[in-house]
């Protein structure tokens, strides 16, 4: 059995993985699903080591809900890559507290870069709250320059809108808070993506995650593309969904 580093600072948490074939396209290089994955579940992560649990935020009546993402792709990791995943808090923007990211190889190369941006809000109640509600630690800040853009909103223009179809929220695609898991939507975005484009590695990738989906809810998705560009929307019974965007 192979055994993986982690570090907890004062500052960041760091961790050693193997991306796995389950992490990888059939061309055996890292699906933009797993690194959201990973932007999750490293965000939690931390928190956990720090004593901080879902279970333990809940108590106090304040959790963190996912709200956009921003991925940079410097080099796509493969299959039996072993990645140095470093996460930190980067203290807030407006309304957001943002958390940034890097998964480097073995040689300190960063591969990835993101930054994700999240929201505060009552777990019974759903409202959102200001990050100066957040009593459960001071929000520190990355000490560092992340290579990747910032998380922005996305919008998907009307005129030249294409239909994709439409996609069932099925069982396995829930976590457990009963909804779509944020990694899940980068595969339904690669499912729904033209042929030559989901053979393609991105540049760059952004997503919004607008309103929770639950099972069995159909999502209508709609696309456009923007010569190197690809907007990607999926509207659920309440509206926008998810908007994304993928610079190849």
């Amino acid at each position: 059995m192979k055994d993986f580093k982690q570090c907890l600072t004062e500052n960041s948490y760091f961790r050693q993985e193997e991306l796995v074939f389950a992490d990888c396209d059939r061309n055996q290089r890292a699906r933009v699903a797993a690194l959201l994955s990973k932007v999750g579940a490293y965000a939690g992560y931390d928190y956990d080591a720090r004593g901080l649990t879902h279970d333990y935020l809940y108590t106090l009546g304040e959790i963190f809900l996912l709200s956009r993402v921003a991925l940079r792709m410097h080099r796509c990791p493969c299959a039996g890559e072993v990645l140095d995943i470093t996460t930190w808090e980067n203290g807030t923007r407006g309304a957001h507290m943002q958390r940034v990211f890097e998964m480097a190889d073995q040689t300190g190369a960063v591969c990835v870069s993101a930054k994700s941006d999240w929201i505060l809000v009552d777990p019974k109640t759903r409202k959102i709250l200001r990050p100066a509600s957040f009593t459960a630690k001071s929000l520190t800040v990355c000490p560092k320059e992340i290579d990747c853009p910032e998380p922005r909103k996305l919008f998907l223009p009307q005129e030249g809108a294409e239909e994709l179809g439409f996609r069932p929220v099925r069982w396995s695609d829930l976590d457990g808070n009963g909804h779509l898991y944020s990694g899940r939507y980068g595969d339904i975005v690669w499912d729904a993506l033209p042929d030559a484009l989901q053979e393609q590695t991105p540049r760059e990738f952004y997503i919004n995650y607008s309103k929770e989906a639950t099972l069995g809810e159909q999502l209508r998705l709609l696309g456009r593309r923007e010569g190197a560009e690809y907007r990607m929307e999926g509207l659920g019974n309440d509206g926008t969904c998810f908007s994304a965007l993928c610079v190849f």
